[in-house]
């Protein structure tokens, strides 16, 4: 892996990236009692009323949630990645620089403009490298979200072990360039945050025709 070869002076603006929230009805609640019964277990809050096997239920179900929210969150990151890939694939600079999906799948976790990291912050998403790392992995072994009974507890206990060595096998599938923040941008937005700008923009063109 090396830095790809682009002049300090050329920035490319990247798709932006849109995402899209995911979360039934009683995901909030799982994913709560999901975190209490992993603190009883390990002896960091008191239990009196839950037995072992109950408590591990409610974090595996809990995990369980994560894995369908991740998955969902994947789908929307692997699209922008290919995205991204249309614009490599008309520019010959950046396809001779070397720069692959799995250049902008490490830009996007380890060194997005400073604007985007603004954003996740502001909307509470503290480890967003530790998101987006889960979601891509698992998008690389899942072409569906998988429903409870395909996956092992064991898989689902620890998935997020799994998930980063998805990631990091993912990334070493092809030799890439790494891309840097001072050649390239892009915006984040909620989905509907992006349809009201789409819609204001329509709104704008309509009035003044």
């Amino acid at each position: 892996m090396q830095l790809a070869t682009i002049s300090p002076a050329k920035i490319y603006k990247l798709p932006p990236l849109i995402l899209h929230p995911f979360s039934d009805a009683a995901g909030p609640n799982k994913l709560v009692e999901s975190s209490r019964a992993s603190m009883m277990i390990q002896g960091l809050l008191p239990n009196s009323e839950f037995s072992a096997d109950q408590l591990d239920r409610k974090l595996l179900d809990g995990r369980f949630c994560e894995i369908r929210m991740l998955y969902y969150v994947g789908k929307d990151l692997l699209r922008w990645i290919d995205q991204c890939m249309d614009v490599v694939e008309r520019d010959e600079a950046l396809i001779n620089a070397g720069v692959k999906a799995q250049s902008f799948a490490a830009y996007l976790i380890e060194d997005p403009p400073d604007a985007v990291r603004e954003k996740l912050k502001k909307w509470g998403v503290a480890d967003y490298k530790a998101i987006f790392t889960r979601a891509v992995g698992l998008n690389s072994v899942f072409a569906e979200a998988p429903t409870r009974d395909q996956l092992s507890d064991e898989f689902i206990r620890n998935y997020y072990r799994f998930a980063d060595h998805m990631f990091a096998c993912r990334q070493m599938l092809h030799a890439f360039s790494e891309i840097r923040a001072v050649n390239f941008t892009f915006d984040l937005y909620a989905s509907g945050e992006y349809s009201r700008m789409l819609e204001r923009e329509w709104e704008d063109q309509m009035g003044g025709e």
